[in-house]
């Protein structure tokens, strides 16, 4: 509960912050049962003006309203003197503050949010109030603070040491504090909108249901006019991940339309709010995204200042950076050459010719002859695997992109220098150019391999992976990985993923194993693909078709087009997208033979880059890379530039060109890109008879469940969680995994014998028969784990936690437990011979065998399993 319900947006618990950890552990455990949600410090800025309108703690609660807590962990004797609203100090901080008047802007700053919408209105109550966590009432009363006709309502020291109690102090001082202003409970339908202003979430869809009224009943518009009417719910793993500023880097992995784009922006803007001293940039591969990016960007610096800072293309602090650059754009790769004092080189440049492998080239080129100055102090990576390049384009063991963007990154943490913000965002199956994963120790190298493992202090994780798909309905995104990993294919599998955690992980169910031979069935659930349009409609959302030619393709699109524009009420603009597969030559001439023929049927077109709607070839000069939609205009895009962008019905031609060469990973993840378009609809088509229709048909057909019998391990195997990772990297000779996050990971028979396990989280694990010898479990916590019949010889497990953990037959020998705690735990059968258990906890009963432990601190046979009543 606390870990959706509660979101700290930066670690707490650091140096100097027990008091304000103290309150907020309270405040988290006094609502763990409440309809609310709990923020420790809720982004909310004002640029200038007296007061900082960013509350230590913000409630919003369905009964109670709003609620604003100011902590100030401060000692009475510290307190000066109160006179009015202002506090003057000594020995603090800061020498004056005005605290309760502080909490109650910020309050009215949130009520504003909250009374933009009718229903809301003067309906929400409001409270602001002090936490004193170093304070007691009584020495409050003491200097007679509590009489001061200004005296603020408190919560003292007192009231948090009792919070467990049946009668919790702290929710009944919240509760009598007078309210800054009355409102009312709210239903669940107001509720609903208050998460949504709180989160930002977007209420309802921006376009504009005025545009549809004059199209039949069940028409594509109608649905969408339906679709769109609901509320949108606030998803509490999104809110988290947005609101959050990790102290160093992190991973979001997502699947395609799970709103990783959105979140990174919310993020970067978060942060540049926060600290505008800060030098932080927003790099994509993809020249297309650049108006979506800063659109969004601009949408949530004005959320959060309440309208009083934009997105300006001047802003030094908060730089929009394609990979590249070029002469008249700003580039992450060129800002760093400016910067180092070395010529930018381009695509003509390199021996690949290829703007991705390029991309490496250069990155390599200015690795080796430039020292790499330390430019930002957050760089955000959007469709991190378009930077992703096979083993042959690597720089010393590590993805070169990443890597110099890791050195131009300044340490978060002056005493942990490789901790850096860098944040990427990615989904392997949208990878159209390399096999590799974008993997920590794939981007940096095995000894930082470890970076996005864990935890930091105060609960933000280092890894995220987003399982919901919002923007594709649940059988198109189905479809999509279904034919993407070949799970259909009668040969097996090509790639995908073969843990059935990992499955889980991004939302699916599985049954059967992934053992040759075997039935395995995978099944979406349906809330993890909240889309409503396959409820509304009543066809299906995904149509595959076949042609004997071209022309006969090409003549059913634009009778489809048509249809869509006059009888469906769809724009040509952002609601229609035409993307041709394939790569090559061949696919871009069928490019520009589709938009020819389309034009001639009477259809408007627009192709990505050229300077208006129905330029087939442009002049370069002209040319504006930035642009995808042009108003009036159905865009026909190969699959390169489509990433990122998205419409209600998407067309997907040529899948011929797919269908020759089925077995290439990379060209089916375009139909991955491609399928995740959609927001309503996608329609399929190419001509000719090849092996890969009928699948495609089997796949449709199967809906959100699917079938198979695994053959083989699959040419590429996807890692998702990040047990499932570490087998994968092991296998590959990795050994670093120090504080990995392994809680009930499921690790049965898993060998992973001298690796670094240091400060791991393995409660709950699964770790039967697991090969350990020679693991390194230095303050590794073990609780409840299950190791029964684990070999752990010569092991290190000082200081390790292993309460109630099951280690019947578990070989334990010359293992160093040096201060370890074995409370609880089950050591049937266990070989402890040459163990050292100095300073070790041991379950009750357990006792040395005097007469066998004569050898220096270590034990032959060390126990006697004389178990004795308590």
């Amino acid at each position: 509960m606390r870990d959706c319900k509660f979101i700290a947006t930066e670690p707490l618990g650091m140096s100097g912050e027990a008091g304000e950890k103290q309150v907020w552990d309270v405040i988290c455990e006094t609502f763990a049962s409440r309809n609310c949600l709990g923020y420790w410090r809720y982004p909310i800025f004002s640029p200038s003006g007296k007061f900082r309108k960013e509350p230590d703690i913000l409630i919003a609660d369905a009964d109670l309203g709003l609620i604003v807590i100011e902590v100030k962990s401060i000692r009475i004797n510290q307190i000066v003197g109160i006179a009015g609203h202002r506090w003057e100090f000594r020995n603090f901080y800061t020498s004056s503050s005005n605290p309760y008047q502080q909490a109650e802007n910020q309050l009215w700053a949130l009520l504003e949010y909250g009374d933009r919408e009718p229903s809301l209105q003067r309906q929400i109550s409001g409270r602001a109030i002090i936490a004193l966590p170093l304070i007691t009432k009584e020495q409050w009363q003491q200097r007679s603070f509590d009489k001061l006709p200004t005296a603020p309502p408190i919560i003292f020291q007192n009231h948090l040491r009792f919070s467990a109690s049946l009668n919790n102090s702290v929710l009944s001082i919240l509760e009598q504090t007078p309210p800054l202003r009355q409102g009312n409970p709210l239903n669940e339908q107001q509720w609903k909108l208050l998460q949504a202003i709180i989160g930002g979430t977007e209420l309802f869809e921006q376009n504009s249901s005025d545009r549809w009224r004059l199209y039949p009943t069940k028409s594509r518009a109608d649905i969408l006019t339906k679709a769109r009417q609901g509320i949108h719910e606030l998803d509490l793993q999104q809110e988290r991940i947005a609101k959050q500023i990790p102290p160093g880097a992190q991973r979001i992995r997502g699947i395609a339309g799970s709103g990783k784009t959105v979140i990174l922006c919310q993020k970067a803007a978060h942060m540049h709010l926060k600290y505008p001293h800060w030098n932080i940039a927003f790099v994509f591969f993809s020249r297309s995204l650049y108006q979506h990016i800063t659109e969004q960007l601009n949408k949530w610096l004005s959320y959060f200042s309440n309208d009083k800072v934009r997105y300006r293309q001047n802003n030094r602090k908060l730089r929009v950076l394609h990979a590249w650059g070029s002469q008249n754009q700003p580039g992450l790769y060129r800002f760093i050459c400016r910067n180092s004092g070395s010529e930018p080189l381009t695509v003509s440049d390199t021996e690949s010719k290829s703007p991705n492998e390029s991309l490496a080239e250069v990155c390599i080129a200015l690795l080796k002859d430039a020292t790499i100055p330390q430019l930002f102090d957050a760089i955000l990576i959007d469709e991190g695997q378009d930077f992703i390049v096979n083993d042959e384009f690597k720089f010393e063991e590590k993805q070169p992109f990443y890597w110099l963007a890791y050195q131009a990154l300044r340490p978060a943490n002056i005493t942990h220098s490789e901790q850096r913000r860098l944040i990427w965002a990615y989904d392997e199956a949208q990878s159209t150019e390399s096999l590799n994963m974008p993997t920590a120790s794939e981007l940096f190298g095995e000894k930082l391999g470890h970076l996005v493992t864990g935890q930091y202090p105060g609960g933000i994780k280092k890894s995220e992976i987003m399982y919901k798909c919002y923007r594709t309905p649940g059988d198109i995104i189905t479809a999509a990985h279904a034919i993407g990993m070949g799970l259909l294919r009668p040969e097996g599998m090509l790639t995908g993923i073969t843990r059935v955690t990992d499955w889980k992980a991004i939302g699916y169910q599985v049954s059967g194993r992934f053992i040759s031979g075997e039935q395995v069935t995978i099944t979406r659930d349906r809330q993890n693909s909240p889309n409503i349009i396959p409820d509304l409609w009543e066809n299906p959302v995904i149509e595959f078709h076949t042609y004997p030619s071209r022309q006969a393709e090409l003549t059913a699109l634009a009778n489809k087009i048509i249809a869509n524009l006059r009888q469906d009420g769809l724009k040509p603009s952002r609601d229609i997208l035409v993307i041709v597969l394939g790569t090559g030559f061949e696919t871009l001439k069928l490019e520009t033979y589709v938009a020819n023929f389309l034009l001639k049927q009477g259809i408007d077109i627009y192709m990505p880059s050229a300077p208006d709607c129905n330029i087939i070839a442009g002049d370069r000069q002209k040319s504006d890379p930035n642009r995808f939609w042009c108003e009036g205009g159905v865009t026909v895009s190969r699959i390169h530039r489509a990433k990122g962008n998205e419409a209600e019905m998407v067309y997907l031609v040529g899948l011929d060109n797919i269908a020759k060469n089925e077995s290439n990973i990379q060209q089916r993840n375009q139909l991955v890109v491609g399928l995740t378009r959609a927001r309503g609809w996608v329609n399929l088509s190419g001509i000719g008879d090849y092996p890969l229709y009928e699948e495609m048909q089997q796949v449709i057909q199967s809906g959100n469940r699917f079938t198979f019998t695994f053959k083989r391990p699959p040419k590429r195997e996807i890692s998702i969680t990040d047990a499932g990772e570490l087998l994968k990297r092991y296998a590959a000779g990795g050994r670093n995994f120090q504080n990995a996050d392994l809680r009930n990971a499921q690790l049965v028979d898993a060998d992973l014998r001298n690796a670094n396990l240091i400060g791991t989280q393995l409660m709950g694990a699964n770790l039967r028969n697991a090969q350990l010898d020679g693991v390194k479990l230095v303050i590794a916590d073990l609780t409840g784990a299950d190791l029964t019949g684990a070999s752990l010889r010569k092991a290190k497990l000082m200081r390790a936690i292993l309460r109630d953990a099951r280690l019947e037959g578990v070989d334990f020998s010359r293992a160093d437990l040096s201060d370890a705690d074995l409370q609880g735990a089950d050591l049937s059968a266990a070989d402890l011979s040459e163990a050292n258990l100095v300073g070790t906890s041991l379950p009750n009963g357990i006792t040395f065998d005097a007469e066998k432990t004569e050898v220096g601190d270590r034990a032959v046979v060390p126990l006697s399993f004389n178990r004795s009543e308590p």
